[in-house]
Protein backbone atom coordinates (compact mmCIF):
# COMPACT_ATOMS: atom_id res chain seq x y z
CA UNK A 1 0.00 0.00 0.00
CA UNK A 2 1.47 3.65 -0.92
CA UNK A 3 1.54 6.40 1.99
CA UNK A 4 -0.75 8.64 1.28
CA UNK A 5 -1.81 11.55 3.77
CA UNK A 6 -4.52 10.49 6.16
CA UNK A 7 -7.91 12.31 6.06
CA UNK A 8 -7.56 15.45 8.88
CA UNK A 9 -11.37 13.69 10.59
CA UNK A 10 -9.23 10.33 10.67
CA UNK A 11 -6.77 11.69 12.69
CA UNK A 12 -8.93 13.35 14.96
CA UNK A 13 -10.40 9.56 15.30
CA UNK A 14 -7.03 8.53 16.38
CA UNK A 15 -5.82 11.67 18.63
CA UNK A 16 -8.78 10.50 20.18
CA UNK A 17 -7.64 7.08 21.32
CA UNK A 18 -5.31 8.80 23.25
CA UNK A 19 -7.31 11.45 24.88
CA UNK A 20 -10.98 10.21 25.06
CA UNK A 21 -10.89 6.49 26.45
CA UNK A 22 -14.62 6.70 27.94
CA UNK A 23 -17.00 9.43 29.13
CA UNK A 24 -15.43 10.38 32.18
CA UNK A 25 -12.08 11.41 29.72
CA UNK A 26 -14.85 13.85 27.97
CA UNK A 27 -15.89 15.39 31.09
CA UNK A 28 -12.36 16.18 32.51
CA UNK A 29 -11.11 17.72 29.35
CA UNK A 30 -14.37 19.86 29.12
CA UNK A 31 -14.45 20.67 32.86
CA UNK A 32 -10.30 21.94 32.51
CA UNK A 33 -11.18 24.18 29.70
CA UNK A 34 -14.31 25.54 32.05
CA UNK A 35 -11.43 26.22 34.72
CA UNK A 36 -9.37 27.42 32.23
CA UNK A 37 -11.64 29.66 31.13
CA UNK A 38 -11.73 31.35 34.39
CA UNK A 39 -15.44 29.41 35.62
CA UNK A 40 -16.84 30.19 39.27
CA UNK A 41 -19.93 28.14 38.60
CA UNK A 42 -19.54 24.59 36.52
CA UNK A 43 -22.71 22.40 35.69
CA UNK A 44 -22.72 19.41 34.76
CA UNK A 45 -25.15 17.09 33.35
CA UNK A 46 -25.64 13.93 32.34
CA UNK A 47 -27.54 11.00 30.92
CA UNK A 48 -26.69 7.03 30.83
CA UNK A 49 -23.39 7.40 32.45
CA UNK A 50 -22.33 9.91 30.07
CA UNK A 51 -22.86 7.48 26.81
CA UNK A 52 -26.29 9.42 26.18
CA UNK A 53 -25.20 12.75 27.16
CA UNK A 54 -22.37 15.11 28.87
CA UNK A 55 -23.43 19.05 29.46
CA UNK A 56 -21.38 21.20 30.92
CA UNK A 57 -22.02 25.18 31.58
CA UNK A 58 -19.39 27.64 32.83
CA UNK A 59 -19.81 31.38 33.31
CA UNK A 60 -16.00 31.63 32.32
CA UNK A 61 -14.65 34.01 29.68
CA UNK A 62 -16.66 32.95 26.86
CA UNK A 63 -15.01 32.06 23.12
CA UNK A 64 -15.57 35.51 20.09
CA UNK A 65 -17.45 34.48 16.98
CA UNK A 66 -14.53 34.57 14.95
CA UNK A 67 -12.58 31.97 17.13
CA UNK A 68 -15.69 29.58 17.93
CA UNK A 69 -14.77 27.30 14.99
CA UNK A 70 -11.21 27.09 15.40
CA UNK A 71 -11.78 26.05 18.96
CA UNK A 72 -12.46 22.99 17.07
CA UNK A 73 -9.96 22.41 14.79
CA UNK A 74 -6.79 20.16 15.44
CA UNK A 75 -4.12 21.63 17.86
CA UNK A 76 -5.89 25.53 18.05
CA UNK A 77 -5.30 26.88 21.46
CA UNK A 78 -5.31 30.18 23.45
CA UNK A 79 -2.36 28.56 25.80
CA UNK A 80 0.16 28.55 24.45
CA UNK A 81 2.32 30.45 21.37
CA UNK A 82 5.98 28.96 21.47
CA UNK A 83 8.21 26.18 22.99
CA UNK A 84 9.27 28.50 25.57
CA UNK A 85 5.55 28.46 26.80
CA UNK A 86 5.19 24.91 26.83
CA UNK A 87 8.14 24.75 29.48
CA UNK A 88 6.27 26.45 31.38
CA UNK A 89 2.50 26.15 31.07
CA UNK A 90 0.41 26.80 34.13
CA UNK A 91 -2.94 26.27 32.27
CA UNK A 92 -4.88 22.51 32.71
CA UNK A 93 -5.16 22.15 28.84
CA UNK A 94 -2.69 23.26 26.38
CA UNK A 95 -2.42 20.94 23.30
CA UNK A 96 -5.15 21.91 21.38
CA UNK A 97 -6.64 18.59 21.02
CA UNK A 98 -9.44 18.01 23.40
CA UNK A 99 -12.56 19.19 21.55
CA UNK A 100 -11.42 18.10 17.99
CA UNK A 101 -11.03 14.36 19.56
CA UNK A 102 -14.36 14.72 21.06
CA UNK A 103 -15.96 16.55 17.83
CA UNK A 104 -15.30 13.48 15.79
CA UNK A 105 -16.56 10.34 18.12
CA UNK A 106 -19.74 12.32 19.08
CA UNK A 107 -22.52 14.56 18.26
CA UNK A 108 -21.10 18.12 19.42
CA UNK A 109 -22.91 21.18 20.24
CA UNK A 110 -20.55 24.48 21.44
CA UNK A 111 -22.32 27.29 22.23
CA UNK A 112 -20.46 30.64 23.97
CA UNK A 113 -20.57 34.16 24.20
CA UNK A 114 -17.70 36.35 25.08
CA UNK A 115 -19.33 39.67 23.79
CA UNK A 116 -23.01 41.42 23.58
CA UNK A 117 -23.75 37.93 21.79
CA UNK A 118 -23.76 34.37 21.80
CA UNK A 119 -22.80 32.12 18.86
CA UNK A 120 -23.38 28.01 18.43
CA UNK A 121 -21.59 25.67 15.91
CA UNK A 122 -22.27 22.23 15.90
CA UNK A 123 -19.86 19.00 14.88
CA UNK A 124 -21.01 15.69 13.70
CA UNK A 125 -18.73 13.02 11.90
CA UNK A 126 -16.27 15.49 11.61
CA UNK A 127 -18.57 18.10 9.79
CA UNK A 128 -17.92 21.37 11.23
CA UNK A 129 -21.30 23.78 10.62
CA UNK A 130 -21.00 27.63 10.51
CA UNK A 131 -21.74 29.71 13.47
CA UNK A 132 -25.32 30.86 14.20
CA UNK A 133 -26.25 33.72 16.65
CA UNK A 134 -28.18 31.62 20.37
CA UNK A 135 -29.23 32.46 23.38
CA UNK A 136 -26.76 32.33 26.11
CA UNK A 137 -25.05 33.99 29.12
CA UNK A 138 -21.29 34.83 29.36
CA UNK A 139 -19.48 31.75 29.38
CA UNK A 140 -19.76 28.48 27.69
CA UNK A 141 -21.73 25.33 27.20
CA UNK A 142 -20.84 22.29 25.37
CA UNK A 143 -23.16 19.30 24.85
CA UNK A 144 -21.53 16.00 23.60
CA UNK A 145 -24.33 13.57 22.39
CA UNK A 146 -24.05 9.95 21.65
CA UNK A 147 -20.49 9.26 22.28
CA UNK A 148 -18.61 7.19 20.00
CA UNK A 149 -21.66 6.47 18.03
CA UNK A 150 -19.38 6.43 14.99
CA UNK A 151 -16.83 4.53 15.98
CA UNK A 152 -18.95 1.25 17.47
CA UNK A 153 -15.31 -1.21 18.01
CA UNK A 154 -14.63 1.85 20.67
CA UNK A 155 -18.00 1.80 22.09
CA UNK A 156 -18.17 -1.68 22.92
CA UNK A 157 -15.78 -1.32 25.21
CA UNK A 158 -17.36 0.82 27.39
CA UNK A 159 -19.33 -0.79 30.58
CA UNK A 160 -22.23 -0.77 32.44
CA UNK A 161 -23.96 3.27 33.24
CA UNK A 162 -23.06 2.86 36.83
CA UNK A 163 -19.70 1.95 36.27
CA UNK A 164 -18.65 4.97 33.61
CA UNK A 165 -20.82 7.48 36.09
CA UNK A 166 -18.08 6.14 38.97
CA UNK A 167 -15.79 7.40 36.80
CA UNK A 168 -17.40 10.52 36.28
CA UNK A 169 -17.64 11.07 39.75
CA UNK A 170 -14.29 10.24 40.57
CA UNK A 171 -12.56 12.77 37.87
CA UNK A 172 -15.74 15.48 39.40
CA UNK A 173 -14.79 14.72 42.79
CA UNK A 174 -10.89 15.33 41.86
CA UNK A 175 -11.39 18.77 40.09
CA UNK A 176 -13.70 19.95 42.79
CA UNK A 177 -10.83 19.26 45.04
CA UNK A 178 -8.66 21.22 43.41
CA UNK A 179 -10.61 23.77 43.09
CA UNK A 180 -12.26 24.58 46.41
CA UNK A 181 -13.47 28.27 45.00
CA UNK A 182 -15.49 26.97 41.96
CA UNK A 183 -18.91 26.08 42.60
CA UNK A 184 -19.71 22.68 40.91
CA UNK A 185 -23.40 20.87 40.73
CA UNK A 186 -24.19 17.52 38.63
CA UNK A 187 -27.22 15.71 38.01
CA UNK A 188 -27.15 11.73 36.34
CA UNK A 189 -30.20 11.17 34.54
CA UNK A 190 -32.26 14.35 35.86
CA UNK A 191 -31.59 13.54 39.35
CA UNK A 192 -29.09 15.69 41.06
CA UNK A 193 -26.31 13.96 42.54
CA UNK A 194 -23.51 16.71 43.46
CA UNK A 195 -24.05 20.52 44.92
CA UNK A 196 -20.94 22.20 46.09
CA UNK A 197 -20.70 26.32 46.75
CA UNK A 198 -17.70 27.78 46.25
CA UNK A 199 -15.35 27.71 49.46
CA UNK A 200 -13.03 30.67 49.54
CA UNK A 201 -12.26 30.08 53.35
CA UNK A 202 -10.42 27.44 55.67
CA UNK A 203 -13.67 26.40 57.33
CA UNK A 204 -15.32 26.01 54.09
CA UNK A 205 -12.64 24.28 52.22
CA UNK A 206 -13.05 21.69 55.22
CA UNK A 207 -16.47 21.41 54.69
CA UNK A 208 -15.51 20.73 51.13
CA UNK A 209 -13.59 17.44 51.71
CA UNK A 210 -16.19 16.61 54.33
CA UNK A 211 -18.73 16.21 51.44
CA UNK A 212 -16.07 14.34 49.24
CA UNK A 213 -14.59 12.74 51.07
CA UNK A 214 -16.13 11.93 53.68
CA UNK A 215 -16.89 13.33 57.44
CA UNK A 216 -14.61 9.99 59.44
CA UNK A 217 -11.77 11.76 56.96
CA UNK A 218 -12.33 15.59 57.53
CA UNK A 219 -12.55 14.62 61.87
CA UNK A 220 -9.14 13.40 61.33
CA UNK A 221 -6.91 15.12 59.16
CA UNK A 222 -3.69 17.54 59.80
CA UNK A 223 -3.33 20.46 58.19
CA UNK A 224 0.14 20.58 56.56
CA UNK A 225 1.33 24.49 54.66
CA UNK A 226 5.29 24.45 54.24
CA UNK A 227 6.94 26.22 51.67
CA UNK A 228 10.82 26.33 50.70
CA UNK A 229 12.42 29.04 48.19
CA UNK A 230 10.49 28.11 44.83
CA UNK A 231 8.67 25.32 46.28
CA UNK A 232 5.32 24.81 48.69
CA UNK A 233 3.31 22.07 49.32
CA UNK A 234 -0.74 22.85 51.77
CA UNK A 235 -3.54 20.63 52.40
CA UNK A 236 -4.19 17.72 54.53
CA UNK A 237 -3.46 14.46 55.77
CA UNK A 238 -5.10 11.83 57.91
CA UNK A 239 -4.01 10.89 60.65
CA UNK A 240 -2.06 7.47 61.14
CA UNK A 241 -4.88 6.24 62.88
CA UNK A 242 -7.44 7.17 59.75
CA UNK A 243 -5.79 4.59 57.13
CA UNK A 244 -7.09 2.69 54.29
CA UNK A 245 -6.66 -1.32 53.20
CA UNK A 246 -5.74 0.38 49.54
CA UNK A 247 -4.38 3.74 48.13
CA UNK A 248 -7.99 5.11 47.28
CA UNK A 249 -7.87 8.51 48.96
CA UNK A 250 -4.92 9.59 47.75
CA UNK A 251 -4.73 12.94 45.97
CA UNK A 252 -2.37 14.95 44.51
CA UNK A 253 -2.83 18.04 42.60
CA UNK A 254 0.66 19.97 41.10
CA UNK A 255 0.15 23.86 39.89
CA UNK A 256 -3.96 22.81 40.02
CA UNK A 257 -3.33 19.96 37.85
CA UNK A 258 -4.45 16.37 39.34
CA UNK A 259 -1.60 13.41 39.17
CA UNK A 260 -0.66 10.34 39.82
CA UNK A 261 3.00 10.36 40.46
CA UNK A 262 5.43 7.93 41.91
CA UNK A 263 8.10 10.15 43.66
CA UNK A 264 5.08 12.13 45.19
CA UNK A 265 3.56 8.99 46.70
CA UNK A 266 6.26 7.23 47.85
CA UNK A 267 7.48 10.70 49.89
CA UNK A 268 4.25 10.23 51.59
CA UNK A 269 4.84 6.83 51.77
CA UNK A 270 7.98 7.33 53.38
CA UNK A 271 7.17 9.66 56.30
CA UNK A 272 4.49 7.55 57.28
CA UNK A 273 6.72 4.58 57.35
CA UNK A 274 6.66 4.55 61.49
CA UNK A 275 3.35 4.72 62.09
CA UNK A 276 1.22 2.88 59.87
CA UNK A 277 0.58 -0.30 59.86
CA UNK A 278 2.50 -2.84 57.94
CA UNK A 279 -0.03 -3.11 54.29
CA UNK A 280 -2.44 -0.07 55.29
CA UNK A 281 -2.20 3.28 53.22
CA UNK A 282 -2.26 7.10 54.18
CA UNK A 283 -5.33 9.17 53.23
CA UNK A 284 -4.19 12.66 52.27
CA UNK A 285 -5.20 15.39 49.68
CA UNK A 286 -2.09 17.52 48.92
CA UNK A 287 -1.43 20.30 46.45
CA UNK A 288 2.30 20.97 45.41
CA UNK A 289 3.27 24.40 43.86
CA UNK A 290 6.35 25.12 42.18
CA UNK A 291 7.99 26.96 39.25
CA UNK A 292 6.63 25.57 36.15
CA UNK A 293 9.67 25.49 34.55
CA UNK A 294 11.00 22.96 36.99
CA UNK A 295 7.91 20.87 35.95
CA UNK A 296 7.27 18.86 32.68
CA UNK A 297 2.94 18.81 32.46
CA UNK A 298 3.68 17.23 28.63
CA UNK A 299 4.76 13.76 29.93
CA UNK A 300 1.33 11.93 29.68
CA UNK A 301 -0.95 12.12 26.44
CA UNK A 302 -4.02 12.42 28.98
CA UNK A 303 -1.34 14.70 31.78
CA UNK A 304 -2.26 12.34 34.02
CA UNK A 305 1.31 12.53 35.29
CA UNK A 306 4.02 14.99 35.10
CA UNK A 307 8.24 14.69 35.31
CA UNK A 308 9.85 16.53 37.26
CA UNK A 309 13.27 18.51 36.56
CA UNK A 310 14.99 17.57 40.14
CA UNK A 311 12.64 14.72 41.43
CA UNK A 312 15.14 13.67 43.96
CA UNK A 313 14.49 17.51 45.93
CA UNK A 314 10.78 17.04 45.66
CA UNK A 315 10.89 13.83 47.31
CA UNK A 316 13.14 15.19 49.83
CA UNK A 317 10.91 18.38 50.60
CA UNK A 318 7.41 16.63 50.49
CA UNK A 319 8.97 14.08 53.04
CA UNK A 320 10.35 16.59 55.40
CA UNK A 321 7.26 18.60 55.06
CA UNK A 322 4.69 15.88 55.61
CA UNK A 323 7.07 14.51 58.49
CA UNK A 324 7.46 17.62 60.54
CA UNK A 325 3.70 17.49 60.73
CA UNK A 326 3.42 13.77 61.21
CA UNK A 327 5.62 14.75 64.78
CA UNK A 328 2.90 16.10 66.46
CA UNK A 329 0.77 13.32 66.77
CA UNK A 330 1.35 12.81 70.04
CA UNK A 331 -0.81 14.04 73.07
CA UNK A 332 -1.29 18.02 73.08
CA UNK A 333 -0.04 17.82 69.53
CA UNK A 334 1.70 21.18 68.64
CA UNK A 335 3.20 23.10 71.38
CA UNK A 336 2.46 20.89 74.50
CA UNK A 337 4.83 21.94 77.07
CA UNK A 338 5.05 19.02 78.96
CA UNK A 339 5.01 18.63 82.76
CA UNK A 340 9.24 17.60 83.04
CA UNK A 341 9.56 14.38 84.80
CA UNK A 342 12.92 13.76 87.28
CA UNK A 343 12.78 9.79 86.26
CA UNK A 344 11.17 7.10 84.42
CA UNK A 345 11.17 3.34 85.32
CA UNK A 346 13.38 0.78 86.70
CA UNK A 347 14.20 -1.94 84.17
CA UNK A 348 15.83 -4.77 84.44
CA UNK A 349 17.36 -5.87 81.28
CA UNK A 350 17.78 -9.49 82.39
CA UNK A 351 13.50 -9.92 81.64
CA UNK A 352 14.29 -9.10 78.22
CA UNK A 353 14.34 -11.79 75.40
CA UNK A 354 16.60 -9.68 73.64
CA UNK A 355 20.40 -8.53 75.47
CA UNK A 356 22.46 -5.29 74.14
CA UNK A 357 23.44 -5.17 71.12
CA UNK A 358 27.17 -5.40 70.67
CA UNK A 359 27.90 -3.87 67.79
CA UNK A 360 30.25 -0.93 68.52
CA UNK A 361 28.26 1.52 66.21
CA UNK A 362 24.82 1.11 67.79
CA UNK A 363 26.13 0.39 71.50
CA UNK A 364 26.07 3.77 72.41
CA UNK A 365 22.91 5.01 70.77
CA UNK A 366 21.01 1.66 73.30
CA UNK A 367 22.93 2.39 76.26
CA UNK A 368 22.08 6.81 75.92
CA UNK A 369 18.50 5.71 75.19
CA UNK A 370 18.34 3.51 78.00
CA UNK A 371 20.15 5.01 80.58
CA UNK A 372 17.48 6.74 81.83
CA UNK A 373 15.30 4.10 82.88
CA UNK A 374 17.70 2.52 84.54
CA UNK A 375 16.66 4.14 88.20
CA UNK A 376 13.77 5.73 89.87
CA UNK A 377 13.69 8.54 91.93
CA UNK A 378 10.21 10.41 93.45
CA UNK A 379 8.43 12.93 90.92
CA UNK A 380 7.57 15.98 91.89
CA UNK A 381 3.75 15.38 90.89
CA UNK A 382 2.82 12.14 92.48
CA UNK A 383 -0.66 10.71 93.98
CA UNK A 384 -2.34 14.45 94.07
CA UNK A 385 -6.24 15.43 92.41
CA UNK A 386 -6.77 17.23 89.09
CA UNK A 387 -6.10 20.65 89.54
CA UNK A 388 -9.47 22.59 88.78
CA UNK A 389 -9.68 24.57 85.30
CA UNK A 390 -7.90 23.64 81.08
CA UNK A 391 -4.06 23.71 83.41
CA UNK A 392 -3.90 20.01 83.42
CA UNK A 393 -1.30 18.10 80.74
CA UNK A 394 -3.09 16.29 77.99
CA UNK A 395 -3.20 13.02 79.52
CA UNK A 396 -3.90 14.43 82.72
CA UNK A 397 -2.34 12.20 86.00
CA UNK A 398 -2.69 8.71 86.41
CA UNK A 399 -4.44 6.78 89.04
CA UNK A 400 -4.59 3.51 88.52
CA UNK A 401 -3.25 0.56 86.43
CA UNK A 402 -5.29 -2.43 84.81
CA UNK A 403 -4.86 -5.96 84.23
CA UNK A 404 -0.65 -4.99 84.21
CA UNK A 405 -1.55 -3.57 80.74
CA UNK A 406 -3.25 -0.35 80.54
CA UNK A 407 -2.61 2.87 82.25
CA UNK A 408 -5.96 4.52 83.26
CA UNK A 409 -5.11 8.37 83.92
CA UNK A 410 -7.74 11.28 84.61
CA UNK A 411 -7.83 14.52 82.48
CA UNK A 412 -9.73 17.54 81.91
CA UNK A 413 -12.09 15.66 79.30
CA UNK A 414 -12.60 12.55 81.40
CA UNK A 415 -10.81 9.53 81.21
CA UNK A 416 -7.64 8.45 79.72
CA UNK A 417 -6.34 4.95 78.63
CA UNK A 418 -3.05 4.01 78.01
CA UNK A 419 -1.50 1.12 76.49
CA UNK A 420 1.69 0.98 78.98
CA UNK A 421 4.04 -1.17 76.26
CA UNK A 422 2.95 0.45 73.19
CA UNK A 423 3.42 3.89 74.77
CA UNK A 424 6.73 3.22 76.09
CA UNK A 425 8.26 1.54 72.76
CA UNK A 426 7.62 4.24 70.82
CA UNK A 427 9.45 6.80 73.60
CA UNK A 428 12.46 4.40 73.45
CA UNK A 429 11.79 4.00 69.81
CA UNK A 430 12.59 7.83 69.25
CA UNK A 431 15.03 8.02 71.54
CA UNK A 432 17.08 5.50 69.52
CA UNK A 433 16.62 7.05 66.50
CA UNK A 434 17.58 10.40 67.67
CA UNK A 435 20.60 9.05 69.08
CA UNK A 436 21.96 7.16 66.11
CA UNK A 437 21.88 9.73 62.81
CA UNK A 438 21.36 7.85 59.74
CA UNK A 439 23.53 10.09 57.81
CA UNK A 440 26.70 9.42 60.27
CA UNK A 441 26.56 6.06 59.91
CA UNK A 442 29.91 3.81 61.13
CA UNK A 443 31.01 1.78 58.03
CA UNK A 444 32.01 -1.88 58.08
CA UNK A 445 34.58 -2.75 55.48
CA UNK A 446 34.12 -6.46 54.29
CA UNK A 447 36.44 -8.99 54.36
CA UNK A 448 35.98 -9.98 50.93
CA UNK A 449 34.38 -7.59 49.10
CA UNK A 450 30.98 -8.45 46.76
CA UNK A 451 31.03 -8.47 43.03
CA UNK A 452 27.14 -8.88 41.62
CA UNK A 453 26.46 -8.38 37.67
CA UNK A 454 23.70 -5.54 37.18
CA UNK A 455 22.63 -3.96 33.57
CA UNK A 456 24.55 -1.18 31.82
CA UNK A 457 22.48 1.34 33.31
CA UNK A 458 22.10 0.06 36.78
CA UNK A 459 25.91 0.07 36.96
CA UNK A 460 25.77 3.86 35.41
CA UNK A 461 23.21 5.12 38.36
CA UNK A 462 25.70 3.33 40.72
CA UNK A 463 28.42 5.53 39.15
CA UNK A 464 26.62 8.63 38.87
CA UNK A 465 25.54 7.96 42.80
CA UNK A 466 28.87 6.91 44.35
CA UNK A 467 28.23 10.05 46.68
CA UNK A 468 24.77 9.23 47.47
CA UNK A 469 25.94 5.94 48.25
CA UNK A 470 28.58 7.02 50.65
CA UNK A 471 25.98 9.18 52.35
CA UNK A 472 23.98 6.16 53.17
CA UNK A 473 27.11 4.30 54.60
CA UNK A 474 28.08 1.97 51.80
CA UNK A 475 30.91 2.28 49.46
CA UNK A 476 30.05 0.75 46.06
CA UNK A 477 32.39 0.93 42.95
CA UNK A 478 31.78 0.15 39.30
CA UNK A 479 34.40 -2.04 37.91
CA UNK A 480 33.09 -2.90 34.43
CA UNK A 481 30.52 -2.25 32.12
CA UNK A 482 27.79 -4.04 34.06
CA UNK A 483 29.88 -5.08 37.02
CA UNK A 484 29.71 -3.49 40.51
CA UNK A 485 31.96 -4.50 44.15
CA UNK A 486 30.39 -3.54 47.14
CA UNK A 487 33.52 -2.65 49.31
CA UNK A 488 31.61 -1.48 52.52
CA UNK A 489 28.47 -1.68 54.46
CA UNK A 490 26.67 0.39 57.10
CA UNK A 491 28.36 -1.58 60.46
CA UNK A 492 24.09 -1.62 62.02
CA UNK A 493 23.21 -3.93 58.82
CA UNK A 494 26.56 -6.02 58.49
CA UNK A 495 24.48 -9.35 59.44
CA UNK A 496 22.30 -7.95 55.86
CA UNK A 497 22.36 -9.63 52.34
CA UNK A 498 24.52 -6.58 51.36
CA UNK A 499 24.07 -7.33 47.54
CA UNK A 500 20.18 -7.78 47.89
CA UNK A 501 20.45 -4.55 49.72
CA UNK A 502 22.41 -2.69 46.54
CA UNK A 503 19.67 -3.81 44.44
CA UNK A 504 17.22 -2.44 46.30
CA UNK A 505 18.74 0.90 46.40
CA UNK A 506 19.21 1.12 43.00
CA UNK A 507 15.38 -0.21 41.99
CA UNK A 508 14.70 2.98 44.00
CA UNK A 509 17.08 5.32 42.25
CA UNK A 510 15.24 4.21 39.51
CA UNK A 511 11.97 4.15 40.60
CA UNK A 512 11.90 8.06 42.38
CA UNK A 513 15.29 9.21 41.88
CA UNK A 514 16.19 8.60 46.09
CA UNK A 515 16.16 5.90 48.87
CA UNK A 516 15.80 5.61 51.89
CA UNK A 517 16.47 1.51 51.69
CA UNK A 518 19.12 1.97 54.48
CA UNK A 519 17.13 4.08 56.50
CA UNK A 520 14.12 1.30 56.79
CA UNK A 521 16.43 -1.19 57.27
CA UNK A 522 17.88 0.38 59.80
CA UNK A 523 15.26 1.32 61.74
CA UNK A 524 13.39 -1.73 61.50
CA UNK A 525 16.56 -3.28 63.69
CA UNK A 526 16.06 0.06 66.12
CA UNK A 527 12.10 -0.98 66.21
CA UNK A 528 12.73 -4.49 67.16
CA UNK A 529 15.39 -3.43 69.64
CA UNK A 530 12.77 -1.17 71.31
CA UNK A 531 9.95 -3.93 70.91
CA UNK A 532 12.01 -5.75 73.65
CA UNK A 533 13.44 -3.06 75.40
CA UNK A 534 10.09 -1.72 76.66
CA UNK A 535 8.01 -2.75 79.43
CA UNK A 536 5.74 -5.91 79.17
CA UNK A 537 2.49 -6.71 80.49
CA UNK A 538 1.96 -7.42 83.67
CA UNK A 539 4.94 -5.02 85.10
CA UNK A 540 3.32 -3.49 88.03
CA UNK A 541 4.28 -0.07 88.53
CA UNK A 542 3.77 2.73 90.50
CA UNK A 543 1.90 5.94 90.60
CA UNK A 544 5.30 7.80 89.99
CA UNK A 545 5.95 5.60 87.38
CA UNK A 546 3.12 6.04 85.27
CA UNK A 547 2.53 9.82 85.85
CA UNK A 548 6.85 9.66 84.26
CA UNK A 549 4.97 7.74 81.18
CA UNK A 550 2.85 10.12 80.83
CA UNK A 551 4.73 13.52 81.13
CA UNK A 552 7.23 11.20 78.49
CA UNK A 553 4.41 10.86 75.50
CA UNK A 554 3.39 14.15 75.91
CA UNK A 555 7.20 15.10 75.18
CA UNK A 556 7.92 12.78 72.21
CA UNK A 557 6.90 12.96 68.80
CA UNK A 558 4.79 10.37 67.09
CA UNK A 559 3.58 9.08 70.74
CA UNK A 560 -0.08 9.06 69.14
CA UNK A 561 0.86 5.21 67.53
CA UNK A 562 3.77 2.44 68.46
CA UNK A 563 6.29 1.71 65.79
CA UNK A 564 3.50 -0.64 64.51
CA UNK A 565 0.97 2.18 64.24
CA UNK A 566 -1.32 0.68 66.85
CA UNK A 567 -2.59 3.63 68.71
CA UNK A 568 -0.81 4.34 72.31
CA UNK A 569 -4.06 6.21 73.92
CA UNK A 570 -7.86 7.16 73.84
CA UNK A 571 -9.70 9.69 75.76
CA UNK A 572 -13.21 8.75 76.93
CA UNK A 573 -15.11 12.07 77.98
CA UNK A 574 -17.06 12.75 80.51
CA UNK A 575 -20.31 13.10 78.18
CA UNK A 576 -19.67 9.77 76.57
CA UNK A 577 -19.26 7.95 80.38
CA UNK A 578 -22.35 9.98 81.70
CA UNK A 579 -24.11 8.74 78.29
CA UNK A 580 -23.27 4.78 79.21
CA UNK A 581 -24.42 5.51 82.81
CA UNK A 582 -27.90 7.64 81.36
CA UNK A 583 -27.09 10.63 83.81
CA UNK A 584 -29.11 13.24 83.24
CA UNK A 585 -31.86 11.17 80.80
Amino acid sequence: MPIRQLPGHLINQIAAGEVVERPASVVKELLENSLDAGARAISVDLMAGGQKLIRIRDDGSGIPKEEISLALSRHATSKISSLEDLESVVSLGFRGEALPSIASVSRMTLVSRNGPNAWQVEADNGRLSEPVPAAHPIGTTVEVHDLFYNTPARKKFLRTERTEYTHIDKWIRRLALARPDVAFSVTHNRRATLNLKAANDDASRLQRVAKLCGDAFASQVLTISREVESIAVSGWIGLPTFNRSQADMQFWFVNGRSISDKTLAHAVRHAYRDVLFHGRYPAYILHLSMDPALVDANAHPAKHEVRFRDSRTVHGFITQAVDLALRDTKPGGQGVSPVPSTAFFTRDMRQSPMALPTSGAIRPAVAEAMSGYQTLTNMPMTEQALPSGETAPPLGFAIAQLAGVYVLAENSHGLVVIDMHAAHERIVYEKLKASFDIKELIRQPLLVPISLSVSDAEATIAEDSAEYFQQLGMTVDRSGPSTLVVREIPALLKQSDAEALVRDVLADFQESGTSSRVEHVSHDILSTMACHHSIRANRIMTIPEMNALLREMEATEHADQCNHGRPTWTNISMAELDRLFMRGQ
